[in-house]
């Protein structure tokens, strides 16, 4: 089993939650359900509980311990909020060593530059410690904000899906990109 991430970078501190983290993240999910309601799919009522995050914390480590998946909380250094939050999904080993990347930055964080420092310390993660060889995101082609981090961050545009994820209660287009270890 590959050791659970504990990364920093100079304005942040990623790693799995615990369930300790359980009212913070709870905090973070009702203080940005506006802010990234447009950005997600539709969440039940239940999502914006403490037993939800509890439960939500419970399979995301299970997942890390399987290998299967990373669903990752980024913190202020002194680790007081949650600031973002990021997940390796759908972890695929063999021939293919790949994963999904998705993201989310809390309104009051946004457009420092904070999910780019994450994001970049959890793919060199994910290239170096995970092997793997692919990263894919996806972004709907009205989200220019995501367009623009994943280019700075190296991804390449590889595709278009028509209706391919169903957010906020429609099935959207999204623009598909990967970025590829670069000794791969």
């Amino acid at each position: 089993m590959t050791a659970l991430p504990e990364l920093r970078t100079p304005r942040t501190r990623i790693r799995l939650a615990d369930e300790a983290d359980a009212p913070a993240l709870l905090r973070y999910r009702s203080d940005n359900r506006e802010h990234l309601a447009p950005w997600e799919p539709l969440r039940d009522p239940s999502f914006y509980t403490l037993d939800h995050c509890v439960r939500t914390i419970v399979q995301g480590r299970e997942a890390a311990s399987q290998g299967r998946g990373y669903p990752l909380l980024v913190l202020d250094p002194d680790e007081a909020s949650i600031l973002a939050t990021f997940t390796l999904a759908n972890v695929v080993r063999g021939a293919f060593q790949a994963c999904h990347l998705g993201y989310g930055v809390a309104v009051r964080a946004q457009g420092q530059g904070l999910m780019q420092e994450a994001l970049q310390a959890g793919l060199d993660w994910a290239f170096g410690e995970l092997d793997l060889h692919r990263v894919m995101a996806s972004h709907m082609p009205r989200n220019e904000r995501s367009a623009r981090l994943l280019a700075r961050l190296g991804f390449e545009r590889e595709g278009y899906a028509r209706r391919y994820l169903q957010i906020a209660g429609v099935w959207e287009d999204h623009v598909l990109t990967a970025r590829i270890r670069a000794d791969g």
